[in-house]
């Protein structure tokens, strides 16, 4: 017997037939002897229209007013799961965040967890019980509900699982585990059967849209085994074969866990940068903290950054935001001229960042160069390089993405047969 946290996302709740198909699945999971606790999200599609209500009111609405109103939709789900699972025969109720309760600080809209109560529901698991946990949602200092922002679902489900101290957390969503690469672009990508923390949590964060970054970051800490599932295939209970794998979908766990470590783990990409470079700055001590200070206040986010220094005294910045943030970033350099005293600003949004991820980068050699080459050979131009010890990432021209894509996936290696 085990103890499962189930996560199920906005597609797989969509309709009141896929919540009957969600009811079936947890019925089988609670047959096979095991306790089980779920999280859901909102229907498909309920938590954008509950946005689009509030700012339609107001564009600067009260956020502690948003948050009542955008939590709704997994209460919804919740409740109409557990009359589900009744009508089946299975002893379940729906419980609201605030109701565990699952704390958190006061960051309406975007709030973290910093503590979940879990007794009551683990009493209620071995009295044979399924709570169903409303996901995305908790209790702020002042009482007052809160939500944890987009994707806060798998955060929710991996924070009650580490309190719960579950054996694992199955997230279901809508593809059938991690893959090497999009297979859209590449359909000969392989499914993983393992994948270390770390390798998720940077595939996450350039690009790899199947775990929400700070659910992995979660899972890392809290040593919360994550194993990715797709609620569409309607096969058996997941079970643990007998070399420790769980079937049928993709384990996110400890480095230790996994026993044959590939070199390259997976190429992930993203159309979300723009590319922002700030020429003829005068260079000088303090000249990266007077481009990036006013940025950070603003809430900017930089990531990839390159300085090149000439002959003539001044100094080139050319740094990556998220797209959404490029408006923002332009009008706050502009504010800041005065202070910085570039000679010229300029942008392009049609960027794309490419990045190769794998733990077998530490002691292997050669990974950047093979990056660095593939794409030379098809007259790819690298605009921007950053590191880290487990990734290399590049910037291009977006029109090269999905050759950039198909051309190192092959290059390491990772292609099915």
């Amino acid at each position: 017997m085990a103890r499962i946290v189930m996560k199920f996302g906005g597609t797989s709740v969509a309709d009141l037939d896929r919540i009957r198909a969600v009811a079936t699945r947890v019925k089988r999971q609670v047959e096979n002897g095991d306790e089980v606790a779920v999280v859901v999200s909102a229907m498909s599609g309920v938590t954008n229209q509950l946005v689009g209500y509030c700012q339609a009111l107001s564009p600067l609405h009260d956020a502690r007013e948003y948050d009542a109103v955008v939590a709704t939709g997994e209460q919804v789900t919740s409740g109409l799961l557990a009359i589900a699972l009744q009508t089946a025969g299975v002893d379940a109720r729906s419980w609201s965040g605030w109701q565990i309760p699952l704390r958190t600080d006061g960051a309406h809209g975007k709030a973290r967890i910093e503590h979940i109560e879990g007794e009551t529901l683990i009493a209620r698991m071995q009295a044979g019980q399924v709570p169903i946990v409303a996901g995305f949602q908790g209790i702020g200092p002042d009482n007052r509900l809160t939500t944890l922002g987009r994707g806060g679902s798998d955060t929710s489900a991996v924070a009650l699982a580490a309190a719960l101290k579950a054996d694992r957390c199955d997230i279901y969503t809508d593809v059938d585990g991690i893959y090497t690469t999009d297979p859209r672009i590449v359909p000969r990508a392989r499914r993983l059967e393992k994948i270390a923390y770390e390798e998720m949590l940077e595939l996450a964060s350039v690009g790899a849209k199947v775990l929400q970054t700070r659910s992995v970051e979660l899972a890392m800490k809290e040593r919360v085994r994550v194993q990715v599932l797709s609620s569409f295939d309607d096969g058996p209970a997941p079970y643990e074969n007998e070399t420790g794998a769980l079937l049928p979908g993709t384990l996110v766990v400890d480095e230790d866990e996994i026993v044959e470590q590939e070199i390259v783990a997976g190429i992930a990409y993203s159309r979300d940068d723009a590319k922002v470079t700030v020429r003829k700055v005068p260079d000088r001590p303090g000249v990266a903290a007077s481009v990036f200070g006013p940025l950070a206040e603003a809430n900017v986010n930089v990531d990839m950054i390159v300085q090149s220094t000439g002959a003539d005294g001044t100094t080139d910045m050319t740094f990556t935001v998220g797209k959404t943030d490029l408006a923002r970033a332009i009008q706050v350099l502009e504010g800041a001229h005065g202070v910085i005293q570039y000679g010229e600003l300029l942008t392009d949004p049609d960027v794309a960042k490419i990045s190769v991820v794998g733990v077998g980068m530490r002691s292997h050699a050669g990974v950047a160069n093979t990056m660095f080459r593939t794409l030379s050979d098809r007259s790819i131009n690298i605009q921007v390089i950053s590191t880290s010890e487990i990734k290399v990432s590049v910037l291009i021209a977006v029109e090269y993405t999905e050759l950039a894509v198909r051309a190192l996936h092959s290059a390491y290696g990772l292609d099915v047969g």
